[in-house]
């Protein structure tokens, strides 16, 4: 009996390779019903910035940009514009992996993050009285340069802001 399982077993590895189904897509295979109409790709619609929020960043930083510590993702909520204070923060929200890396325009993510930094936003209040909104050329300019140590870059531009007396809650180093 057992002999005959494992004949049976590698009979069955032998005949469908793992993953088969999902590598070799059929040419012929239908939309589901509803979905015959190619969607519009995110970068080309015109959605708010809170609703590309919720498209883009809501999965990861949840709604009102408390964050998952356990998760090692940081708050948002209440301390993202302190990063505009101190060297190197106004561009680190451009290049951190979840904005840069966005399926948005780049005009779309400078609307998303001046959103998000607004007084009533998710910044709440923590942007500095003299905060300049971002433009998509800007977004271009930084959006392709990839952080290399993101852990280390952005320890460095929390200690920054501690050094301006701003206390740091635990929530926003996870």
């Amino acid at each position: 009996m057992r002999s005959m399982f494992c004949a049976m077993a590698i009979t069955l590895i032998v005949a469908s390779p793992l993953g088969e189904a999902r590598v070799i897509p059929d040419p012929n295979q239908k939309p589901a019903p509803g979905n015959e109409t190619p969607q519009t790709p995110l970068y080309q619609a015109n959605y708010s910035p809170a609703v590309n929020y919720q498209l883009q960043c809501l999965g990861c930083h949840l709604t009102n940009g408390e964050g998952a510590p356990r998760s090692d993702v940081s708050m948002m909520k209440g301390f993202v514009g302190h990063f505009l204070k101190v060297e190197g923060g106004r561009e680190f929200l451009i290049r951190v992996p979840g904005a840069s890396q966005s399926a948005l325009s780049d005009a779309q993510l400078a609307e998303l993050l001046n959103w998000m930094l607004k007084d009533d936003g998710i910044a709440g209040g923590s942007a500095p009285a003299n905060f300049k909104p971002y433009t998509g050329k800007e977004v271009e300019t930084y959006r392709g340069r990839m952080i290399k140590d993101l852990t280390g870059f952005r320890l460095n531009l929390i200690e920054q802001i501690k050094e301006l007396n701003i206390d740091i809650p635990a929530d926003v180093i996870p």
